[in-house]
């Protein structure tokens, strides 16, 4: 793809609030039934205000944002780090863009800054991706 250059942006991924649903299909789908992910009652005696989402689910709509801009067999390195929690109806952005172009072994790479923010604008995973062009 020769129209991918640096400063390129990966078209966002706007997902719906986060609500209790969501997060009980994750905990299935992902084997993760943490309790402080869907028991309330667990939560607040632990000190939050309520259930919160898996760090893991805001990481896997990245993923989602990146698959759909460049197939899945283009990926080559994708991490992340958390920054905050996202809760019960927060509405989640992923966005990201190409910071540089290299060749690595014969094969041209974009490597891209990601995050993950809420709708106040607080980032709450911050990452990288590898994709090959």
């Amino acid at each position: 793809m020769t129209d991918i250059q640096v400063g390129t942006e990966i078209p966002r991924l706007e997902l719906a609030p986060i609500s209790r649903y969501t997060l009980a299909l994750y905990a299935g789908a992902s084997g993760d039934h943490n309790p402080i992910h869907i028991d309330s009652d667990f939560a607040r005696n632990s000190g939050m205000p309520d259930v919160f989402a898996h760090g893991m689910l805001s990481m896997a709509y990245l993923g989602r944002m990146l698959t759909n801009w460049q197939p899945q067999s283009r990926l080559r390195r994708f991490s992340t780090r958390f920054a905050a929690i996202t809760h019960l109806q927060d509405v989640i952005t992923c966005s990201g863009k190409v910071v540089e172009l290299v060749e690595k072994d014969g094969e041209k790479l974009a490597s891209c800054e990601i995050q993950a923010v809420k709708a106040n604008g607080e980032r709450t995973l911050v990452g990288e991706a590898v994709v090959a062009i």
